[in-house]
């Protein structure tokens, strides 16, 4: 007779949380092993056993191999199999291996494990249940609410577990009860939805601890315990449970509003969607840290209370310190240092300092609920998102007082004037320069604007500009700069480019949005009033603030060429193109000789810890006469005249040299990341040129990465192959650069010898904003590890970037979250200051 039950599961908590699951039960023993090899010792010679539970943490091809494995012992043979999928495991019910009876996940342990178990090990007196019904893997599959229940008696037989979590009712509140108590549908009878089982989806409410939640539900018929069930589908449209009402939220908050407070907008919307009971808004004077904070808004869904003073709440003067508080179910913990969480007996809480775009701390965001914060991943992006929101907001006023005051704003639009635009202008410029970014400048000219104002007069010119401000405001970023230069002509300047198509998008949407008709009011006829814009990109066209808005100017005349309502981007004359190319190449060939480059270091840094584990070697050109030149200016001419070779030898020596300084130095084992391109693996000697700076300097080969980038061809590079494979064969790393941006992406990872992929910037700064991006990034990553690949994630710039790259399992992280490109003198004074926080508490303790 088999008896006895094995617990597998390498967590101890999760062991013992089955454990106390199974105990008490009547079978005895229970054997709990931590991995196979620990099982097989326990169970040799001992009889069949009654029940075998093992938990997964891996993907598919390791849960398949410990089934596998177990299976093959003597004892679990034949024994009823349930599996435990533990919080991050990436294999998939619907990938579990044959053999298995039952799954379920590791939060449904306490309250389902031994139910799982009787239903995959029935009495003998009772016939055989048929295996788990197949529905249960597609609704579990991805977290969905659902409720089975019988359609001739309406009564609830069974819910997943995202209702009990989402509704705040245990599954003993739900199962037995009728459906209308349950759901109520709004212009069906919820017998009319059972009958027809059609899958439409019916708007309804779904009982929940705080009374009713929104949403639709959809049914569908199923198999259920060898007989018929209809399945209820319910999807909320709580934007703290399901992702597109989180987006709709964020769309709604950010959309520009006319006559209406839209701090206040904002605010209920957070308040209602996120089903919050709290929410304050405070403003601080940065330049005094003495002065009390301004509470602007306060929202509480309850009774009026005695607020505490300022001073005397601890997680605000956190916030305003800088620092963001997220207590998702936990914030009791709170409540002894600060007496706002304990008077209003929140149970969910968070907040999140208000910045401006250097970081100062203007205010803060607080946010609390009586229950625990729905889904983290979708809750916590849309606070931060909202903080940010109201940060912009709060900058803007700031500004716009401090401006008036100065005569720095424009008092018929409210945007800054020509003279508050020209210092940000030269602001933005220095930061350029120091940080390599790129933006472009927008030159907006009105087109026939003295028209309106001769014909319908002054008054009516006003409201246009008016509109127009509107218009361009809402066309653009928050993080972006709108102005109002001279009379009908506006400036733009859009920061962080990435690509220069996206600039293109925007200035195409202006054109759109200027086209719609404009109404004045009374019985006057609709004006349509369309603008001519130029377009100039820093520092491609000029790296500095005179010449580049001259450019923007000129290359807006040519749009008035081109016949008005459209936007031309600056184009240099073939003739002065060709001889700034020239000019450049000339300068260029004595750049080396003349100490003009530099390699500046951007430390990659451990996904999970945050320490350093690498850095990429980055080459900079500092022109005595010219200033910065941007990399993507000068290194297609040193491509074109094949200075790449000579200057890609230098940065690799220079690299290479510094990097060993470090290793002696701190003993850290980093990687450098050096860039190969095109021309250079085509060189038929770059084999002995790698091998020869290696002995030359002494770096280990291991720590020495070689980044090609995925748009170079395979085809149009023949010794390619061969000669990354001979990379290899030194020692070398190789890293496949800007990742997703090519089309031979599979290609690459199938033929090439790559340790490394880097998923491209475009894509990670696409995180919360664009879902395909994220859905790429996302296989990317899951491609690479299945390819036994490891992953770096370039343009991580937010909090948002870390949090998804983390939940996604991302090994390593580069951008400005963390640093930005460094010189040398710098990155060495990084590095000793990391050294001295690891060495100075055990000094102390010495």
């Amino acid at each position: 007779m088999s008896t006895g039950i094995l617990v597998v599961a390498a967590q101890r908590e999760l062991r013992r949380n089955v454990f106390d699951a199974l105990d008490g039960e009547g079978h005895s023993p229970i054997h709990t092993a931590r991995g196979v090899p620990h099982a097989e010792l326990l169970l040799d010679g001992r009889p069949p056993l009654a029940l075998v539970v093992v938990v997964l943490e891996g993907d598919a091809s390791e849960a398949r191999g410990h089934c596998e494995q177990l299976r093959r012992i003597p004892a679990c043979a034949e024994a009823p199999m349930i599996v435990v999928l533990a919080d991050g495991a990436t294999v998939k019910p619907a990938q579990l291996p044959p053999g298995v009876s039952d799954w379920l996940y590791a939060s449904q342990v306490g309250a389902e494990l031994v139910a799982r178990w009787r239903r995959a090990s029935p009495p003998a007196a009772l016939p055989v249940q048929p295996a788990p019904d197949q529905y249960r893997f597609a609704f579990d599959e991805d977290g969905s609410e659902w409720l089975v229940v019988d359609p001739q008696t309406e009564q609830v037989l069974e819910t997943s577990p995202a209702v009990a979590l989402h509704s705040q009712l245990a599954a003993g509140q739900m199962v037995g009860r009728s459906l209308h108590e349950l759901i109520a549908f709004e212009g069906v009878a919820a017998e009319h939805v059972l009958q027809q089982a059609d899958r439409r989806w019916h708007a309804c409410q779904r009982r929940s601890n705080r009374g009713a939640d929104t949403g639709q539900a959809s049914a569908r018929r199923i198999r259920y315990g060898g007989g018929e069930a209809v399945a209820l589908m319910f999807r909320s449209d709580r934007a703290d449970v399901r992702a597109e009402a989180a987006l709709s939220l964020l769309s709604r908050m950010f959309a520009p509003a006319s006559g209406v407070d839209t701090q206040k907008v904002a605010a209920r919307l957070l308040v209602d969607e996120l089903g919050l009971d709290y929410l304050a808004l405070w403003a601080a004077r940065p330049e005094d840290r003495n002065s009390t904070p301004a509470l602007l808004m306060q929202l509480w869904r309850g009774d009026s209370q005695p607020w505490p003073a300022p001073d005397k709440q601890l997680a605000l003067r956190q916030v305003l310190g800088g620092k963001a508080l997220l207590h998702p179910s936990e914030a009791r913990r709170l409540a002894k240092g600060d007496p706002l969480v304990e008077l209003l007996g929140l149970s969910g809480f968070a907040g999140f300092p208000l910045h401006d775009e250097r970081r100062t701390v203007l205010g803060a965001l607080l946010v609390g609920s009586r229950r625990p914060f729905g889904e983290m991943t979708l809750v916590e992006p849309v606070l931060r998102c909202a903080a940010a929101r109201f940060a912009h907001a709060l900058e803007l006023r700031l500004t716009r007082e401090q401006g008036r005051a100065e005569g720095l704003i424009d008092a018929l639009t409210g945007l800054p004037n020509r003279l508050l635009f020209n210092d940000r202008l030269d602001t933005i410029i220095r930061e350029a320069h120091r940080t390599g970014e790129t933006f472009a400048v927008l030159f907006v000219d009105l087109d026939r604007f003295k028209d309106i104002n001769d014909s319908l007069g002054h008054a009516a010119g006003d409201q246009v500009l008016k509109t127009v401000t509107h218009r361009l405001c809402s066309s653009v970023r928050a993080s972006d700069t709108v102005a109002r230069y001279a009379g009908d002509e506006f400036v733009v300047v859009l920061r962080h480019i990435i690509k220069s198509d996206d600039v293109l998008r925007v200035a195409e949407k202006i054109v759109q949005v200027m086209e719609a008709p404009l109404k004045l009011g009374g019985d006057a006829a609709p004006l349509k009033v369309t603008a001519s814009i130029g377009v100039s990109f820093f520092p491609d066209d000029a790296s500095d603030a005179e010449t580049l808005l001259k450019h923007a100017d000129e290359a807006m005349y040519a749009a008035k060429r081109q016949g008005r309502n459209n936007f031309q981007i600056y184009q240099i004359s073939p003739e002065r193109a060709q001889q700034h190319d020239v000019l450049l190449k000339s300068r260029l060939r004595h750049a080396e000789g003349n100490g003009e480059l530099r390699v500046f270091y951007q430390p990659q840094v451990d996904a999970a810890s945050e320490d350093i584990v690498g850095m990429e070697a980055l080459v900079r050109w500092e022109h005595p006469e010219l200033g910065q030149i941007s990399p993507g200016v000068f290194i297609p001419l040193a491509e074109e005249s094949g200075l790449i070779v000579s200057i890609g030898a230098w940065v690799m020596r220079t690299a290479c040299r510094q990097a060993r300084e470090w290793e002696d130095k701190y003993g850290l084992g980093l990687r450098l990341g050096v860039n190969l391109s095109a021309v250079q693996l085509m060189e038929p000697d770059l084999l002995d040129t790698v091998a020869g700076v290696l002995r030359e300097t002494g770096l280990n080969p291991r720590q020495l990465e070689l980044e090609v980038t995925e748009s170079i061809s395979i085809k149009a590079v023949p010794n390619l192959v061969e000669n990354l494979h001979g990379l290899h064969r030194l020692g070398c790393r190789i890293a496949i650069d800007d990742f997703g941006t090519g089309a031979a992406s599979l290609d690459y990872l199938r033929k090439l010898p790559a340790d490394r992929i880097k998923i491209d910037q475009s894509f990670v700064r696409n995180i919360g904003i664009d879902p395909d991006d994220e859905a790429i990034v996302r296989a990317t990553i899951e491609m690479a590890h299945r390819l036994k690949r490891a992953v770096i994630a370039e343009g991580v710039e937010i909090e948002q970037h870390l949090a998804f790259l983390r939940a996604n399992h991302c090994d390593e992280l580069q951008g400005y979250l963390f640093c930005r490109p460094l010189p040398h003198a710098s990155f060495d004074r990084l590095l000793a200051e990391r050294q001295r926080l690891l060495t100075e508490p055990q000094a102390n303790v010495a």
